[in-house]
């Protein structure tokens, strides 16, 4: 698994980078600041390419489409994993008994990622998405020193090479791409890790298996 996790990063970075070497090739830089930057490139090669725009085009709604479809199918199984260890109520690891499937949190994730998709300004709705995963992935970077520190007895099927050297690049590299974000995006992160907060102490903390478990 780690491997082919890693292997499917290594392709898509390399395809990214092609894509962005090709698009500024077509266009100046300062024109891709759009939410749809392949378009624009598309867009600008002419008449003489003009069939080569709706595969482009129906291609990005794909890409986004299978990338909307992951993210609801990854959220609520979180919320599953979290319900299982009490840090939410039963009600979200409840498993539908036809399809075997989280289906409350299903249900839940959709409607609300349908309500937002249809308030928030597209660009609201990327920079929240960007500075969450970001912040994800930093915490995540910590989380290997602190755990080669405090739990070096755990069983590490795979073992993240050069710690700390690659877990504190990659936390750095994250909180440099946080801070190049608004700050209107900082004080939505700010609001919503308080009721992320609010949720934990007057839940989450006394309900947790596992840290009533440790604390025996």
């Amino acid at each position: 698994m780690p491997i082919g996790i890693l292997g499917s990063l290594t392709v898509s970075t390399v395809l990214y980078i092609l894509v962005a070497i090709v698009l500024t090739g077509i266009v100046s830089y300062t024109t891709l600041n759009v939410s749809d930057p392949v378009a624009v490139g598309v867009n600008a090669m002419g008449k003489g390419m003009f069939w080569l725009r709706p595969i482009v085009k129906i291609a990005a709604i794909a890409g986004l489409s299978s990338v909307i479809l992951v993210m609801l199918m990854g959220q609520p199984r979180i919320f599953y994993a979290m319900s299982k260890d009490g840090l939410l109520p039963p009600v979200f690891s409840r498993v539908h008994s036809k399809y075997k499937t989280p289906y409350f949190s299903t249900i839940l994730t959709g409607c609300v990622a349908i309500v937002l998709a249809g308030v928030l300004p597209i660009s609201i709705l990327g920079e929240l998405v960007s500075i969450g995963t970001l912040l994800a992935f930093a915490i995540v970077c910590v989380s290997i020193v602190v755990l080669r520190k405090t739990r070096p007895e755990i069983d590490r099927p795979f073992r993240t090479p050069f710690v700390p050297l690659i877990p504190l690049l990659g936390a750095l590299i994250c909180l440099v791409q946080m801070a190049a974000l608004p700050l209107d995006t900082w004080l939505r992160l700010i609001v919503w890790m308080a009721v992320g907060f609010v949720i934990y102490f007057a839940y989450s903390y006394r309900h947790s298996k596992l840290r009533n478990n440790s604390s025996k």
